[in-house]
């Protein structure tokens, strides 16, 4: 017989984690904001510097957290 509930016979099942594909990412993205950072101020860009090194620190921090565990 049927259960009353039909989604009651699918069991839940795990989504494979990419916390590390994740984490591999925002690593090769602050590498180029870091680059780009560099090349501006090479420039003598600052605005550019500011921004970039900002947007670098903060994937940084995500690839971190992404590769930490």
């Amino acid at each position: 017989m049927y259960p009353p509930d039909p989604v009651a016979r699918v069991r839940a099942v795990a989504a494979p984690s990419q916390r590390r594909a994740l984490g591999a990412l925002f690593l090769l993205l602050a590498l180029a904001f870091g680059g780009i950072a560099f090349a501006a101020g090479t420039a003598k860009e600052w605005i550019i510097v500011g921004a970039a090194a900002a947007i670098a620190l903060w994937l940084a921090a995500l690839a971190v957290r992404g590769l930490r565990s």
